[in-house]
């Protein structure tokens, strides 16, 4: 029996990337359709929403140039799948998932739906295992575990790809060999895709790296998919192939705007700061792909980048994303002046899961005492630091300066290690050496024992 296909030419407006169609009977949320122009041109689009049978459809490559008396929507049945195999590693694609190097198409080894599906609360492993992203300021004090979503809290013109970049050159986990990374690149600039591809291909890291770049030319809805897309890629090479796959999402910004751009297009009430006020399950509906399952090899790791408007950390996209998320990296205006690289503010970093990747037993123990006693003494310095602006050097005492030395001395060794790759052991036995500086007494627990 023949599939019967229904053409719908009852398009009543346009309004940015949508178009608004009546008497929809013959298609469902999320499905695919294709609109046919009138000189045989098709696009795609997705209906986003059904009232009654009036349909909202996204069109992927943009609605320029569609008529609305005789431009005709068809249904296909089918919802956006992408196809996943182990041929993507050292490809660059863009945000749809169609090759954009010059090489050929892949042969899928399977299509898998873009949205995937939500990891099941009980199915989930407890992350436990460390990851070395060869960063001090991380593995140090903010250390980065398997299944973990460690966003990095840039602010614009701070070096956030540089350190993304960094991150996935050096990230290492026990067992290397099945260690790969996966970029998802939103609304980026030509010049920062060349950076991206070239700076790959440089360090040799894009043979296990499979990139996903949209650029800020390209239509806005793609930036939608852009990261379901590289999600799926990743669920497909853990879950399946038992790789433990690094994604950078970069950046988280960009996405959030598209979103806006999208619900102010379907005339939705916005949220805080004109945001749709479904934003908040959006971004769990990326976040929480992450993580690692039962009975499962692979894991998936995230590391999400944005970009905070005016440097405001209680902007909706980065408060939003600190709730879902297990901790961030911000990055320091003050720091990046000073020529610090990486300029890691290591006051407001976090990571919740440290204690799960930093051993156990006496390890765990030194590591972790060492770790607060660097954060304590840098807070003194800091302190110490404000008082010097209000009483000078005169009113300080031996102890402070000692303190201050420490702070600069911590700024410039420990978190402006440049590129360079460190050791976990090498991250600590610095850290151990810079609080020598200090008197024995003002160092507590075990972590005298590492001097």
């Amino acid at each position: 029996m023949d599939l019967i296909v229904r053409e719908y030419r009852t398009i009543s407006y346009i309004s940015g990337p949508l178009i608004f169609a009546e008497k929809i009977t013959g298609g469902g949320l999320g499905e695919m359709c294709v609109i046919t122009l009138p000189g045989g041109e098709k696009r795609t689009g997705q209906i986003l929403q059904l009232k009654g049978d009036r349909a909202v459809i996204q069109v992927l490559e943009g609605t320029s140039g569609i008529d609305t008396d005789s431009a005709a929507v068809v249904p296909t049945g089918e919802v956006a799948t992408v196809g996943v195999s182990k041929e993507m590693f050292g490809r660059v694609f863009n945000g749809l998932g169609a090759p954009i190097d010059g090489l050929p198409p892949i042969i899928p080894d399977k299509h898998m739906p873009v949205n995937g599906l939500p990891m099941n609360p009980v199915a989930r492993e407890k992350p436990d295992f460390f990851i070395q992203t060869g960063i001090s300021s991380i593995d140090g004090l903010n250390t980065l575990v398997r299944g973990q979503k460690l966003p990095i809290f840039s602010g614009a013109g701070l070096p956030a790809n540089e350190l993304a970049l960094q991150v996935v050159r050096q990230s290492r986990v026990s067992e290397a060999a099945d260690f790969c990374v996966i970029l998802g690149a939103m609304g980026i600039t030509s010049r920062e895709a060349f950076f991206f591809r070239e700076s790959l291909g440089e360090t040799g890291a894009m043979e296990r790296t499979i990139a996903f770049i949209n650029e800020a030319s390209d239509p806005t809805i793609e930036r939608l998919f852009t990261p379901r897309i590289a999600l799926t890629t990743a669920e497909y090479l853990a879950f399946e192939k038992g790789y433990h796959v690094m994604v950078v999402l970069t950046d988280m910004t960009a996405y959030c705007e598209a979103l806006r751009e999208i619900g102010s297009a379907r005339e939705e009430i916005p949220g805080r700061r004109s945001y749709p006020g479904y934003m908040y399950t959006d971004l769990a509906s990326l976040y929480e792909r992450a993580g690692r399952l039962h009975e499962r090899k692979g894991s998936i790791t995230m590391m999400p980048i944005l970009t905070m408007p005016d440097d405001d950390i209680t902007h909706p996209i980065p408060d939003l994303t600190g709730y879902i998320t297990e901790g961030q990296i911000v990055l320091s205006r003050a720091l990046h002046r000073k020529g610090v690289y990486p300029p890691i503010d290591v006051m407001p970093c976090l990571s919740r899961l440290m204690n799960l990747g930093i051993g156990k037993g006496k390890t765990r123990d030194v590591h972790r005492a060492l770790a607060d006693n660097l954060y304590s003494a840098y807070a003194r310095g800091a302190d110490v630091r404000r008082l010097v602006t209000i009483v000078g050097e005169e009113g300080m005492t031996e102890l402070d300066r000692k303190f201050l030395t420490f702070s600069e001395e911590f700024e410039k060794r420990f978190i402006g290690q440049g590129a360079g790759n460190r050791t976990i052991d090498e991250t600590l036995d610095l850290g151990a050496e810079l609080l020598s500086i200090l008197p024995e007494r003002e160092i507590a627990g075990v972590a005298r024992k590492v001097k």
